[in-house]
């Protein structure tokens, strides 16, 4: 959505300043660049006018400033981001073209991924640079909060932050101050003194007040700003200024009601009028002015307010744009509501109307709903909705959608639709059919006779939509015939050119195929839904939907196909300076645990720090427990079981059921790290609180209970040393389970079948046909990419594998899995690096150091303290002589090093 760019220019200092030198000296002379400046005082204090002095002043050739006045809209993480981006583009450097396409990408945005990106950029730069944060106090959004603590933990030593706030912000203040990295100024700090305020009076505002006054004036107003600069505008043309002083006296917003309508009361009729006009606007330009007035003469009226210091800040170099100072604007609307309050409610309507003409909705929806026209807003919300959507911006929906009434709502099909998406994310099943149905009902009874043009696209793909979205309540309830059904009645009713629609419905038919078992049907639908995505153009929504794709393929049997699948869509989400779309994460994390079953560790390591550094904002809802399934998994490659458990136990927690069928089910993962500890006692415990039993009839979402039941009575055999006599139940379940795989092209499962076959015959003393099946399953395994697959089955399978190797044939095979295993318990060998040598464990910091993690981050992947890791780091700089991360980064890959 647009934004004005007037947020990031550094507004323009008033003509008739005076010079604060003690303050400026302060900023200037505080040793090393601080990591922050912060200027945190009272409103009226003079926050912002010595922030713009001090950057004007004391600015070095090559120094440059990304500002940005913050407002209400920036306490929203992507509004926030977005407005980060744009004055970093046009105060730092205009090539962030990378970052902008990683927030219009769709969904959460990155937030590490673009703060490490942003970091990147800044450190490129030549010459110091500031990023100014106006008006800080408008943020409480906490990870707003969490992204500026990232920057500064993280900004290169050229760079820092400068911080205007009323009130000090939750970020690590007593660290900071401790490093000797804060330079702050306070209340106090900015209170003026006698000669400052004598300056300001006398010289500036054109007064001509004795020493008294001034000192009864300074001390009065304890040398506020604000007050002294309402006290000037109250004396000017009074004759009786003894009398005024003495009375100048109270609180601060004593003085401020008084004095702001003395000010008020004492300018020109129509001066008067425009104040009050204009009142309810945050920002200002003579044509939006005109449109609140009447009249013309906006701009010249600004210009006359702007030499009047009458409390109006120029927001950029041209003199278009201005605003109030913030208190006198709410003394303004305040007036203008209790005087004139249908008047209020018309300016609003007014402004609301100019937004909206230069498309910036976001302004004209606020000023709609100030000016309490629902109908209005709800217009505006409409069309904004699709942008919105495309940008995933749930909460800013969220809001917006609150703020309607809800009569309104019902009565536009396209609002009781995404009401019903809101309820679907907040869990709210029961929620979705009365707002889906309120829809249906507007599409066939327009209310006050709101009908949409015939060539709406929006309005037309409707009712696909609400079939859509009964597929994902069906779905999330697991009954894959009616998420068929109402996919299908979507697909009916979307037109040919309709992607996105399209995509959405073969989507579920997809996931219904998958969840029946039908798992050919399941890829080959949902390829077909990702492609008509990518013709919608929604990227992000193609590139996550690669998740589930390669987990279809697994499951088919082909890890090597989701390897090339995850390979294909990380490239395709990062930019040419490998920055990653918002959709990474879960590819980062699904490519790693394929990496894992590929024997290829360190490799899966790194992804798996990726995905982890990219938060949880690169991933959904339904995707958040898979860093700790992967991690799992990779910890019990590494021989390391309890840690394994203890990932498996959070995956538990984090686990949201969501859309996707649950074909690998956590608790049966637990079972099998149980078996793999030998606590048979707790699988069994699961097998009887599953009741999963050898015996049950077989269905797809219960195979892999099937399977992890088979390996427990295996284990049991094992256990209670009744070989060869294994129970002819453990034959019986994995030839049926087998029969039917094979039936259902689920390969996965066919491998998977046969290797236990090998195990379970092997137990029953007959090594022949144990060698026979173990023959069959590394045939269709190891070139699809098995190999994890038997090494997590321990000794037993390791003698089956060595004796496989001395056969012809599969031998070859047996080998190959082998290696696999041999190159994770052999330690690798230390890599030369110039005249020296990286240790193993400098290595795994050096791989680290390529992924968007921060030093602390890396430092706790790899159980380590900060200090130990910087050590590594220093040891890593020597021996690769090099002075910078990059530069090592660069000479490692010129060593292959990584």
């Amino acid at each position: 959505m647009a934004v004005p760019w007037t947020k990031v220019r550094v507004p323009m200092s008033r003509r008739a300043l005076i010079a604060r030198p003690r303050l400026i000296e302060q900023l200037t002379h505080a040793g090393p660049l601080p990591r922050l400046v912060l200027v945190s005082a009272p409103a009226g204090a003079g926050k912002t006018t010595l922030l713009t002095q001090w950057l004007s002043l004391d600015a070095d050739p090559g120094s440059r400033v990304a500002w940005l006045s913050l407002d209400e809209a920036d306490n929203d993480l992507s509004r926030f981001l977005s407005d980060l981006v744009g004055a970093v583009k046009v105060g730092v450097s205009p090539a962030v073209d990378d970052l902008e396409s990683l927030l219009e990408s769709g969904g959460e945005p990155p937030v590490d991924a673009l703060l490490t990106a942003l970091v990147n950029e800044l450190d490129e730069v030549d010459g110091s640079t500031v990023l100014a944060l106006d008006d800080y106090h408008v943020i409480d959004e906490v990870r707003v909060h969490h992204a500026v603590g990232f920057l500064l933990d993280n900004l290169p030593p050229r760079a820092t932050v400068a911080i205007t706030t009323r009130a000090d912000p939750p970020l690590p203040l007593p660290r900071l101050r401790a490093r000797g990295e804060l330079v702050e100024l306070r209340a106090a700090d900015l209170r003026f003194t006698l000669g400052e305020a004598e300056m300001f009076l006398n010289q500036v505002m054109g007064l001509d007040l004795d020493p008294g006054q001034l000192m009864s004036l300074e001390t009065r107003t304890e040398g506020w700003a604000a007050g002294l600069q309402l006290a000037g505008l109250s004396l000017r043309g009074r004759d009786q200024t003894d009398d005024f002083v003495a009375a100048f006296t109270g609180s601060h917003r004593f003085v401020l009601d008084y004095l702001v309508e003395e000010v008020l009361d004492r300018q020109p009729a129509d001066t008067q009028r425009f104040l009050l006009d204009t009142a309810v606007l945050d920002r200002m330009t003579g044509p939006l002015c005109d449109a609140l007035t009447g009249a013309s003469d906006g701009r010249t009226m600004l210009e006359r307010l702007n030499r009047s210091n009458l409390f109006v800040v120029a927001l950029d170099d041209r003199s278009e744009w201005y605003r109030y100072h913030h208190l006198f604007a709410d003394a303004l609307r305040a007036r203008l509501a209790a005087e004139h309050p249908e008047r209020f409610r018309s300016l609003h309507r007014s402004a609301s109307r100019w937004y909206a003409r230069h498309g910036l909705l976001e302004d004209a929806i606020a000023h709609a709903n100030a000016g309490g026209d629902p109908d209005a807003a709800a217009d505006l919300v409409e069309q904004a909705l699709p942008e919105a959507r495309r940008l995933r911006r749930d909460r800013l929906l969220t809001e917006w959608l609150r703020m309607l009434p809800d009569d309104v709502i019902r009565q536009r099909p396209a609002l009781s639709i995404q009401r019903a998406w809101m309820s679907l994310i907040a869990g709210d099943l029961d929620g979705v059919e009365g707002r889906l149905r309120d829809a249906e009902h507007a599409l066939a009874v327009p209310a006050g006779g709101r009908v949409a043009p015939a060539g709406d696209d929006a309005v037309r793909t409707l009712p696909a939509w609400i079939a859509i979205y009964r597929a994902s309540v069906a779905q999330a309830r697991g009954d894959a015939v009616a998420t068929s059904a109402y996919a299908r009645a979507a697909l009916d009713l979307a037109g040919p050119d309709d992607h996105f629609a399209r995509g959405g419905a073969a989507g579920f038919l997809g996931l219904s195929a998958w969840a029946e078992g039908e798992v050919e049907v399941a890829v080959d639908t949902f390829t077909q839904a990702i492609a008509s995505l990518d013709a919608a153009g929604n990227v992000a929504d193609a590139l996550g939907g690669t998740v589930v794709l390669a987990d279809m393929w697994l499951t088919r049997g082909s890890p090597a196909t989701a390897r090339r699948l995850y390979e294909q869509a990380l490239a395709t989400a990062q930019n040419r300076r490998g920055v990653p779309l918002s959709t990474a994460g879960d590819l980062h994390i699904g490519l790693a645990d394929v990496l894992r079953e590929h024997g290829e560790l360190e490799a899966a390591r790194t992804h798996l720090a990726a995905g982890r550094a990219l938060g949880e904002a690169a991933s959904v809802p339904e995707n958040r427990h898979r860093w700790h399934l992967a991690r799992a998994g990779l910890l019990r490659a590494l021989g390391d079981l309890d840690a394994a458990v203890t990932d498996l136990d959070e995956a538990q927690a984090a686990y949201v059921p969501g859309f996707f069928p649950d074909v690998r089910p956590v608790p049966a993962l637990i079972a099998r790290l149980q078996i793999a500890r030998g606590q048979l006692g707790a699988a069994w415990d699961w097998a009887d609180r599953g009741q999963v039993g050898a015996t049950a009839d077989l269905g797809y979402l219960t195979e892999f209970d099937r399977l992890t039941l088979a390996r427990l009575l295996i284990a049991q055999n094992r256990a209670d040393g009744s070989a060869p006599a294994a129970p002819d139940e453990v034959i019986g379940l994995l030839e049926r389970v087998l029969a039917e795989a094979r039936r259902h092209g689920r390969g996965g499962s066919v491998v998977d079948a046969q290797l236990l076959l090998a195990l379970a015959y092997d137990a029953r003393g007959a090594r022949e046909l144990a060698l026979t099946w173990l023959d069959r399953a590394l045939t269709a395994a190891v070139p699809a990419g098995y190999a994890r697959l038997f090494l997590d089955e321990g000794a037993p399978m390791q003698v089956l594998l060595r004796a496989a190797g001395s056969r012809p044939g599969p031998g070859r095979l047996a080998g190959e899995v082998l290696r696999a295993g041999a190159a994770v318990t052999s330690p690798a060998p230390a890599v030369a690096a110039g005249a020296d040598a990286l240790s193993e464990r400098e290595l795994e910091v050096l791989r680290l150091l390529a992924t968007p993690l921060s030093g602390p981050e890396i430092s706790r992947q790899l159980f380590m303290t900060i200090n130990t890791f910087r050590t590594h780091t220093r040891h890593i700089f020597t021996k690769l002589n090099v002075q910078t991360r990059r530069a090592a980064l660069a000479r490692a890959a010129e060593l292959d090093l990584l």
